[in-house]
């Protein structure tokens, strides 16, 4: 223990607001994360979130795991406090995997783990399934190389057109409508993830802390031209990998999941009763699910 406490300081349980400059076809923007841990750590674990939602997600699964890791969580680019793109029409996958390959490069270590929720799945499993790639081990969490259109549906009728708010009541009563399907939470979670999903508008509103332009990119994709069709790029990935499935998911069905352990990487596959899209990794049980698979031989 003499050494191992020499060689990494106690883990901070606050985290470190930092950022990066990356670029898109307009010009420069800057990327936000947070950073948890020792940063001399060389074991690093990205995690990225959901469409409209931001890193701070991951605060209670990033406070338990920067004992093990250093923990980078970052705001993909037009959430959180990332910039906006200049140009909605940009925000899509390529933009969004060539940005984690810039904050890659700034962590300076040869490869990572790292756990994906929703769209930050997907990035993963862009990014997993790539010759060279840095992702030694990959947790998906509630997405899979086919998504359900009944899904699609429902987050192409509230994507981007969040309402302006009177009061922080009110926000946090429709982020708890939109996030029914994260299961049920305390009040103490609902709201910490209020209290990262909104900020004071110039009209003295509340607003959600996204880009109300990432909506149309995702109904052009998804629900106009309906493709989505992954398993090649799921096929292609050597590296561990895991698969958490919400029981009650209408994104990801239990046929997908099913394949995604006998297909590609053969998965190790875990549901988590009670809960919908998606698995939040904000309790005990599952944080434990992300603790033992990575830290797993």
């Amino acid at each position: 223990m003499g050494f191992l406490s020499r060689l990494f300081t106690p883990p901070d349980p606050r985290p470190r607001m930092r950022e990066v400059l990356c670029a898109d076809p307009l010009g420069l923007h800057r990327m936000q994360y947070t950073e948890w841990g020792d940063p001399a750590n060389p074991r690093v674990l990205v995690c990225v979130h959901g469409l409209t939602r931001n890193g701070r997600d991951f605060d209670a699964l990033a406070m338990a795991m920067s004992a093990h890791y250093r923990v980078v969580c970052p705001d993909i680019v037009g959430r959180g406090r990332s910039d906006w793109l200049k140009d909605p029409a940009g925000y899509g996958f390529p933009q969004y995997v060539a940005d984690m390959m810039v904050l890659l490069a700034r962590l300076d270590v040869p490869e990572v783990h790292w756990v994906g929720t929703s769209m930050g799945g997907l990035i993963g499993m862009v990014l997993a399934s790539q010759e060279h790639s840095p992702i030694s081990r990959l947790l998906l969490n509630d997405v899979g190389p086919v998504i359900a259109t009944e899904s699609l549906q429902r987050i192409g009728e509230y994507v981007g057109k969040a309402p302006h708010f009177d009061s922080y009541e009110q926000a946090e009563q429709y982020i708890r409508f939109v996030s029914a399907p994260f299961g049920t939470l305390t009040d103490a979670q609902w709201r910490a993830l209020a209290e990262s999903s909104i900020r004071p508008g110039v009209d003295g509103k509340w607003v959600m802390v996204y880009d109300p332009g990432i909506g149309e990119p995702f109904r052009q994709a998804y629900l106009v031209h309906a493709a989505f069709d992954l398993w090649p790029i799921y096929e292609g990935i050597r590296c561990p990998t895991m698969v958490v499935r919400g029981a009650l998911s209408d994104l990801l069905t239990t046929e997908t999941h099913l394949q995604m352990g006998q297909r590609g990487p053969r998965a190790s596959l875990v549901e988590v009763p009670g809960v919908g899209h998606a698995p939040m990794f904000l309790d005990a049980p599952q944080i434990a699910i992300v603790r033992d698979f990575m830290l797993g031989s």
